[in-house]
């Protein structure tokens, strides 16, 4: 099972325009501990941070049950998106709402949700899609995530 981290930096960025400003970046992270997601975080964005220095400015623990990312360039946005796991109390006769958050790599929300109906319709559970809200997450750093990307 993974512990992701969305971690936040700050740090001065060389602009187009040849100037410095000031950025703060968001990343999913697959690690073991806050310390450890730090600590790659950092040595992940070092070599793009020659001027000024970079500093952590919030490491926070998220609930992913399933990333469904793209090598597709056009695919540049993350989408969190929470669905809802239908199944049946059969005890009381009504039906259980299960959510779960997962995250979506895409270019446009419609395609989001879109890959999301289709990567959910392969599995056998009923499921309602609550939600789909674009992130400002940059990028998702796990060592697997080499091989399994499509």
């Amino acid at each position: 099972m993974n512990n992701w981290y969305e971690c936040k930096v700050r740090y001065e960025k060389l602009t187009e325009g040849g100037a410095m400003k000031k950025t703060t970046e968001s990343y999913l992270i697959d690690a073991y501990s806050v310390t450890e997601a730090e600590t790659r975080l950092i040595e992940e964005l070092a070599p793009f941070t020659s001027q000024g220095e970079l500093i952590v400015s919030s490491v926070k623990k998220e609930k992913i049950a399933e990333l469904f990312l793209s090598d597709n360039e056009l695919d540049d946005k993350y989408y969190r998106c929470k669905v809802n796991f239908i199944s049946l109390d059969e005890k009381k006769g009504v039906e259980k709402k299960m959510p779960a958050t997962m995250i979506v790599k895409a270019d446009s929300l419609p395609s989001a949700v879109l890959r999301l109906k289709k990567e959910m319709e392969e599995g056998l559970t009923d499921f309602q899609i609550a939600s789909v809200i674009e992130t400002n997450i940059m990028d998702v750093l796990a060592p697997e995530l080499t091989t399994q990307q499509e």
